[in-house]
Parts: structure tokens; C-alpha cells; sequence
């Protein structure tokens, strides 16, 4: 029978997230959800904010995963983050600050804001916010 685990490492930029074994992995590309399981065709994607899903033997995680690319092979997932954070690593209040800072921006209508990045930041901390709710 085949093996029904494979390597996931996450690595950000000022650390190495996560690297174990793992039976499936949801992410948020640019095309849309997608889940890995072992033997996946190779694929390399560009992600996007959302939530990160990884299922192991022993149970299941979430995390905040924004932005980054992912690389898969047969036995091997390798995402390349931005940044990504456990619901406990989340200052909620932070969030909230930032959700809103975000809201005000896209309600100016100023046009010396940068929408895309609004929107994008918008994105993210409701994202933040949602995680760390479900982990409390």
C-alpha cells in the first residue's frame, strides 16, 4: 500500500514554519482552494491570503497563510510564505485595529489610496480575525 503521508515544510522569511509529516494540506491559490494529498501531480502555485488547513495522523492544525507560492511533488510540498501564523501567535486587537484602518481606507474614496492594497490588507486581517476566533 502506499504511503499516505508526505513532507510539508512552510518556510517565511524569518523562519521555518512547519516541517513534519502530513496526509493532506488545503490552501488558497490564484485558481482557487486546492488539497494535496500524497502522490499529487507536480504543480507549482501562487498563493494567496487565506486559510491554511494540515491534517496529520495524530489530528488537524489551521494557520494564517498570506500570500506565497507553493511547489509540489510525489512525496514533497514546500510553500514559501510571506507569512504565516498559529491561531495563538494572533494579537486579535492588532487585527481588529488593522481591519478597521483598512475599512476607512476603501470608504474614502480618496484617490491617493491604493485600493488594491486596501483591499489586500482588508483581506488579511479578517483572515487574522476569523483564526483566531476558532482557536478560542
Amino acid at each position: 500500500m502506499a504511503d499516505k503521508t508526505f513532507n510539508l515544510q512552510i518556510i517565511s522569511p524569518t523562519r521555518v514554519f512547519f516541517d513534519g509529516d502530513a496526509e493532506m494540506v488545503e490552501m488558497k491559490t490564484t485558481e482557487g482552494e486546492i488539497g494535496v494529498l500524497a502522490g499529487h501531480i507536480p504543480l507549482t502555485a501562487i498563493l494567496t491570503p487565506g486559510i491554511l488547513r494540515i491534517k496529520q495522523p495524530d489530528g488537524k492544525k489551521e494557520a494564517a497563510l498570506h500570500d506565497g507560492f507553493v511547489k509540489i511533488t510525489k512525496s514533497k510540498v514546500t510553500i514559501l510564505a510571506e507569512s504565516c501564523e498559529w491561531p495563538e501567535e494572533i494579537d486579535v486587537n492588532r487585527a481588529q485595529e488593522a481591519r478597521q484602518r483598512a475599512e476607512r481606507r476603501l470608504k474614502s474614496g480618496e484617490k491617493s489610496v491604493d485600493m488594491i492594497r486596501a483591499e489586500l490588507a482588508l483581506k488579511k486581517a479578517l483572515i487574522r480575525i476569523d483564526i483566531a476566533g476558532r482557536s478560542r
